[in-house]
């Protein structure tokens, strides 16, 4: 089979230019489009000058629909609007879609849903094998563990994240909703300030911390009577990232329309 031949959205971004990295770096894939918001001014730039390679002669454009009938895939890690966007297109042109984005609504989720009719996107907060690994351990003792046992999520992330809490924090509250067989949007417990009050029994607690370059850092807790269960992920390099995306998008090129998360392309449905 020849190469998967990729298109980077967001490609002047640090994810953007870690993905041209990595596609440079694998086998069975090759870039072949670069493409960024119209109003970039990076628009025209050699994609593999600003990833630190060597030139590649793909420029930086900001018109997707020229470009997307050359290409098998794209990999957007950009923002809601455009990923929505890029899901559409996706589904028009019948492509592998796939989305580390985060921060959806329910609305972009609906629309991202629709267009999985069409196309085949996998769709995840995290790329990582080790954060979906921890995803399952979270699930499967979330289900071990009775409700005496209440349940935290801390994360954190560098100074210029702009939403709380993190994709991987919501996937990580999922996973232990789904294993104590409640639903998160009922429990979720997102902000604490002044006299709570005591803890609500059956909650999923989130905290957010910001600063610095920390890449993400991720730990559920449970923390029972006298005793406290730590579930920690530490990224150190965002290529962990990349290399999940890339793993995914090669798995994808086999699937019939749909939306799929890491679980499908990892095997890990019945862990």
């Amino acid at each position: 089979m020849s190469d998967m031949r990729l298109m980077v959205a967001g490609a002047g971004g640090r994810m953007g230019r870690t993905l041209i990295k990595a596609i440079a770096e694998a086998r069975g894939l090759t870039l072949a489009a670069a493409l960024e918001d119209a109003r970039s001014p990076l628009l025209g730039r050699d994609a593999g000058l600003l990833a630190g390679l060597g030139e590649n002669h793909i420029k930086l454009t900001g018109d997707a629909a020229a470009i997307v009938g050359g290409v098998d895939g794209i990999i957007d890690f950009t923002i809601p609007a455009a990923t929505v966007a890029y899901a559409e297109t996706a589904a028009r042109h019948g492509k592998v879609h796939v989305i580390g984005t985060t921060g959806l609504t329910a609305a972009d989720e609906e629309k991202i849903k629709d267009a999985a009719k069409r196309a085949i996107i996998v769709k995840s907060g995290n790329m990582s094998l080790g954060v979906n690994l921890l995803a399952a351990l979270t699930r499967r003792v979330a289900k071990t563990l009775d409700a005496s046992f209440d349940i935290e999520i801390l994360e954190m992330h560098h100074n210029k994240k702009i939403d709380a809490p993190s994709g991987t924090a919501l996937m990580l509250g999922r996973a232990a909703a789904e294993g104590r067989g409640i639903p998160l949007d009922k429990h979720s417990l997102m902000s604490r300030e002044g006299h709570t009050g005591v803890r609500p029994a059956g909650g999923i607690g989130f905290a957010s911390l910001r600063g610095g370059t920390v890449v993400g850092e991720h730990s559920v807790i449970f923390a029972g009577p006298a005793e406290r269960i730590e579930l920690t992920h530490k990224a150190e390099d965002r290529m962990i990232f990349a290399s999940g995306a890339l793993h995914a998008a090669l798995w994808a090129r086999n699937q019939k329309p749909g939306l799929y998360s890491m679980t499908d392309v990892l095997g890990l449905k019945d862990f």
